[in-house]
C-alpha cells in the first residue's frame, strides 16, 4: 500500500473520512512514483519542503519514523525495505590541524557534493572520542573522549539526527571514557574501555546499561568493527613485532566475552568496514589492498581488482554500507586526507584459470575517486560513517 493510500485509510479509521479528500503527492503522478520522488530529496531540506503541503508534512515526517513492534521476520523485511527505499549518504568527521576544529560532511550520493552539518557539540581531543552510526535510524553518535588540552575523560554523548538535521544531547555513560572501542550491535550501541569494562547504549529506552566486563589483558583500541551480532576489538601489530596482537568479541545476545580467533587478530592489518554483512579491510602496507575474512577458515583472503587508488592519501578512514547494492554488490568508502574518496564496488569474480575452492567466493573490487573541494585540503579525516536519510 502506497503512502498516499495509507494516509487515506487512516483518515477513514479515524472517523474523518466524510468530505475530506487527502491531496496527492504530486499531481498527475502515480502515487508510488511520487513517493519515490520524494524520497530522493537531499534530507538537509526536509524542513523546508515539509512547507509545501500538509501531504508533503506527512510523508516526510512519518516515513522515516519508527514502526510498530513486529515479529523477528517482519522486522527484517521492513528494514530491508527501509533501506532500499533511502539514500546511502557518507558523512565524514575530519579535523581542521591549524585551527583543531571539528566539523561533519555529508556526501550527497547524487551530486557528489560534500552538505557541511551543524557543529559537533564538545570539545573533545580529536581520536579520543568514538563516533557510532546506527544506519536505520538515520542516527550518528559522538561518544566521550579526552577534553583538548587535558587528560580527563567524559560521559558526554551526542547524537544527530538526519530526519531533523540537529545534535541534541543524549544521555551520558556511566563512567567517562576516552580512547574507547564502541560500534553498533543488535541496533545498540557498545562501547568497551581498555580496561575490559564495557556498557550498551538502547536508543529506545534512551538508557545505559552495563554489560559483561571482559577479563584478560588489557586490549587496546587499534581498530573495532562490529558485524553479526558481535563487537570485534584488536590492538593490532606494534613495533618490534615480538608478539602476536590481542583481540577480544564481545557478543551481545550472550553478553559475553570470547578471545579473537588467531586467523582473525593475526592478520587484522589495517582498517575495518563492514560491508552488506562482511568485514572487509584495507591493509596499511603496501598498496592498500582490500581482504576479505573468511570466518570458516578463520583467514583474510585478498579481493582481486588493486589497492586503494594513490589520489586518496594518508590519514584515511573507512566505512561500508550495512545492505547490498544492486546485484549483490557491496560498497566500501576510504576517505583520505582532503576529504577524497575512493569508492570500492565489490563483486563476485568472474572464474578465470583454475576454479577456486567450491566453498570459496572470490571477489573483485573496482575503485572510483571523489576528490574533494580544493578547500578541503587541510582537512585530516577522524571518522566515517554511512547513514540512510
Amino acid at each position: 500500500m502506497s503512502f498516499s493510500s495509507m494516509s487515506k485509510q487512516q483518515v477513514l479509521d479515524a472517523g474523518e473520512g466524510a468530505g475530506e479528500e487527502v491531496v496527492e503527492l504530486i499531481p498527475g503522478l502515480p502515487e508510488e512514483v511520487a513517493e519515490k520522488c520524494l524520497l530522493h530529496l537531499p534530507f538537509l531540506y526536509h524542513r523546508l519542503f515539509r512547507t509545501v503541503s500538509s501531504t508533503w508534512n506527512r510523508f516526510l515526517t512519518d516515513a522515516p519514523a519508527k514502526p510498530p513492534p513486529l515479529a523477528p521476520a517482519a522486522a527484517a523485511a521492513a528494514a530491508a525495505v527501509s533501506v532500499s527505499f533511502s539514500l546511502p549518504f557518507l558523512f565524514a568527521f575530519a579535523f581542521d590541524p591549524a585551527s583543531r576544529r571539528l566539523q561533519c560532511q555529508a556526501l550527497d550520493p547524487f551530486s557528489r557534493r560534500w552538505l557541511l552539518l551543524p557543529p559537533v557539540p564538545g570539545g573533545a581531543a580529536a581520536g579520543s572520542f568514538a563516533v557510532v552510526g546506527l544506519p536505520r535510524r538515520g542516527e550518528i553518535y559522538v561518544i566521550g573522549g579526552v577534553e583538548e588540552g587535558g587528560d580527563k575523560a567524559v560521559r558526554s554523548v551526542a547524537v544527530y539526527s538526519a530526519a531533523r538535521n540537529g545534535w541534541e544531547e543524549a544521555a551520558a555513560m556511566r563512567t567517562p571514557r576516552g580512547y574507547m572501542a564502541a560500534g553498533e550491535v543488535g541496533g545498540r550501541v557498545v562501547v568497551a574501555g581498555e580496561d575490559g569494562e564495557a556498557e550498551v547504549f538502547d536508543p529506545e529506552a534512551g538508557r545505559w546499561l552495563p554489560a559483561a566486563p571482559r577479563c584478560g589483558a588489557a586490549v587496546a583500541r587499534y581498530d573495532a568493527a562490529a558485524a553479526g551480532g558481535k563487537l570485534y576489538v584488536t590492538e593490532g601489530w606494534a613495533w618490534p613485532f615480538e608478539r602476536a596482537p590481542r583481540g577480544a568479541v564481545y557478543d551481545a545476545a550472550a553478553d559475553s566475552w570470547r578471545e579473537m580467533a588467531r586467523g582473525m587478530r593475526e592478520g587484522w592489518t589495517g582498517s575495518c568496514a563492514v560491508a552488506g554483512g562482511r568485514m572487509y579491510i584495507v591493509a596499511e602496507y603496501g598498496e592498500w589492498r582490500l581482504k576479505r575474512y573468511d570466518e570458516a577458515r578463520d583467514e583474510w583472503r585478498m579481493v582481486a581488482g588493486g589497492g586503494v587508488p594513490p589520489e586518496v592519501r594518508r590519514p584515511h578512514v573507512v566505512a561500508g554500507e550495512v545492505g547490498e547494492v544492486a546485484g549483490g554488490r557491496r560498497r566500501i568508502y576510504v576517505v583520505g586526507a582532503g576529504l577524497d574518496v575512493a569508492v570500492g564496488t565489490v563483486s563476485a569474480a568472474a572464474a578465470a584459470g583454475a576454479p577456486p575452492p567450491h566453498d570459496v567466493e572470490e571477489e573483485v573490487v573496482e575503485w572510483e575517486v571523489v576528490k574533494g573541494p580544493a578547500e578541503f585540503a587541510g582537512l585530516a579525516p577522524c571518522n566515517a560513517q554511512v547513514l540512510y536519510a
